[in-house]
C-alpha cells in the first residue's frame, strides 16, 4: 500500500476510471457495457464534473480505485440529506482487489467529510454487496434500514451511515 496516491482525478484519467469503474461492478455484478447504469459508471468525466472524483493510483501512476463523493441535492446524491456527505460508485481494479484500496477509498472520503464538518457519510450499496458491507460495518458503519429503497423493482439498496 506504500506506493498507493489517492487524490482528485485529473482530465487525462477519466476514460481509465470509467473503464475501471465499468470493470469493478462488471466483475462482481455482471453489468452489460453501455446499458443503464454500467453507462453511468462508465461516465467517469460527468462525475468529475458534477462532484468530487477521487482516484487511487498505483506507483507508475495507473489507476487501480475510484469513488464518487456528492453532496445533498446534486445531480448523483442518492439519500444524502442536509450535514451529511455521500459516497457512490466506489470500484477498485479487478486485478488489484485484495490490497486495501476500497479502505482506504472510504477512509479518503471519511477525511473529506471531517475536513467539510459534516455530521454523517452515508451510502447505498446493493444488497448483494456483501463483501463490501464487510468493509463499512469494519470501519464504524451502521445499517439505516429507514433509508432502503428500490431505485427499480428487483433492485434494492441498503443504506449505511458513519457518524462522526
Amino acid at each position: 500500500m506504500s506506493d498507493l496516491q489517492i487524490r482528485p482525478a485529473r482530465p487525462e484519467e477519466l476514460r481509465a476510471i470509467g473503464e475501471l469503474t465499468l470493470a469493478a461492478y462488471a466483475a462482481d455484478y455482471g453489468l452489460v457495457e453501455g446499458v443503464g447504469y454500467a453507462a453511468v459508471l462508465a461516465d467517469a468525466a460527468r462525475r468529475a464534473e458534477l462532484a468530487e472524483l477521487l482516484v487511487a493510483v498505483d506507483g507508475d501512476g495507473t489507476p487501480v480505485g475510484t469513488v464518487t463523493i456528492v453532496r445533498p441535492g446534486t445531480e448523483f446524491a442518492e439519500l444524502s440529506r442536509e450535514g451529511e456527505l455521500e459516497f457512490r460508485m466506489l470500484g477498485v481494479l479487478p486485478s488489484a482487489t485484495g490490497r486495501g484500496i476500497g479502505e482506504a477509498l472510504t477512509r479518503a472520503v471519511i477525511t473529506r467529510a471531517r475536513e467539510l464538518a459534516v455530521a454523517r457519510v452515508v451510502l447505498c450499496s446493493l444488497v448483494t454487496m456483501t463483501r463490501a458491507h464487510r468493509l463499512y460495518e469494519r470501519l464504524g458503519f451502521v445499517r439505516l434500514p429507514e433509508r432502503d429503497w428500490e431505485p427499480q423493482p428487483g433492485v434494492i439498496l441498503i443504506a449505511y451511515g458513519l457518524e462522526l
